[in-house]
């Protein structure tokens, strides 16, 4: 039997005069009705506030104005349409909704999930130079090999804490901070070395990950805070704008530092001193956020809005059929 799913809120005339044309085409094109009260459900709500009541049925879908006529096109289409499947009972019905509800659980919460992720991957690697401090080398060193494939982990390049300064960039960064080759007696042009060292009492211990990777995902971080508050009002950076105040300054930084290490003699020699790193990174998490979030939250509540339908507890409230989920 078709099913045809009602999207409605209590109080709402149109969702009440929508239910009775559907009631009364029932002998016309027999259909089970799910009614889903958009209330119950703050991204339902968020999406179907202003264009309730809508309809699907099938692949077919009617919002805000339609009448009875609009209805009877739309079920005589998906009925004509439509093909017997066999129904799903049992353990494997009951796997379905299992799998649906898990689906729907994530579809609900995305966002709370890609924040704490990208939180543990962002707060994880500080926990190596607390380790070391500790005497814990072992494990902190096991958290410094699980980042390595990720980040080149350069010492000059990254922050270290417990130490007299929270970096110790390069000579040729230019900055007023105690140089890497000041603090460590090693060569700043001796990359391996740079990369195996995590620390001394005297400088205190490398985070394990870079300052720019620091600022990325920490950029990431609170752009995901920041969308949870105006998740509702936020609509998504144009491509141009992305391009211009996030790609564009890390990769001037990042490309200009890159290019003169390798044609020293062409170029100028460059290296991005930490403000810079954590500038042009931290533009680069945000802006990605603003350009991916509100895409990945409007396919998220098509999902929802499918599943909400799928798992309600409603009443089929005309025809044969009883309560369906």
């Amino acid at each position: 039997m078709t099913r045809v799913n009602l999207f409605m809120r209590e109080g709402c005339h149109l969702c009440d005069a929508a239910r009775d044309d559907l009631q009364a085409l029932q002998p016309e094109y027999p259909h089970r009705l799910v009614e889903v009260d958009i209330e119950q459900d703050p991204a339902l709500l968020r999406r179907y506030m202003e264009v309730i009541p809508v309809v699907e049925v099938g692949p077919y879908r009617l919002q805000a104005p339609f009448d009875r006529t609009d209805l009877r096109v739309v079920l005589g289409a998906a009925q004509s349409g439509s093909s017997s499947k066999p129904e799903v009972t049992g353990a494997n019905r009951a796997r379905a909704v299992r799998l649906n509800q898990i689906v729907y659980g994530i579809a609900r919460h995305w966002l709370a999930l890609a924040n704490a992720m990208v939180f543990l991957y962002v707060a994880l690697p500080f926990l190596a130079p607390v380790l070391m401090k500790a005497g814990a080398q072992g494990t902190a060193r096991v958290i410094y090999q699980a980042y390595s494939p990720l980040c080149h982990q350069l010492a000059f390049r990254s922050w270290f804490i417990f130490g007299e300064q929270p970096a110790y960039p390069r000579v040729i960064a230019g900055t007023s901070l105690r140089s890497f080759a000041e603090v460590t007696g090693l060569s700043e042009d001796d990359l391996s070395a740079a990369r195996e060292f995590t620390g001394s009492d005297e400088a205190g211990f490398k985070v394990a990950i870079c300052e720019r990777d620091i600022a990325i995902y920490g950029g990431l971080f609170l752009g995901g805070l920041l969308f949870a508050i105006l998740r509702s009002r936020l609509k998504s950076l144009p491509v141009i704008a992305w391009l211009i105040a996030g790609v564009l300054p890390i990769a001037l930084d990042g490309g200009i530092q890159l290019l003169s290490s390798i044609f020293p003699h062409w170029l100028p020699v460059y290296e991005s001193t930490p403000f810079m790193r954590t500038l042009t990174g931290g533009l680069f998490g945000v802006c990605n956020v603003w350009l991916a979030y509100p895409h990945v939250e409007e396919s998220m509540a098509e999902t929802q809005a499918a599943l909400a339908a799928k798992l309600s507890g409603a009443v089929a409230v005309a025809g044969p059929g009883g309560p369906t989920v």
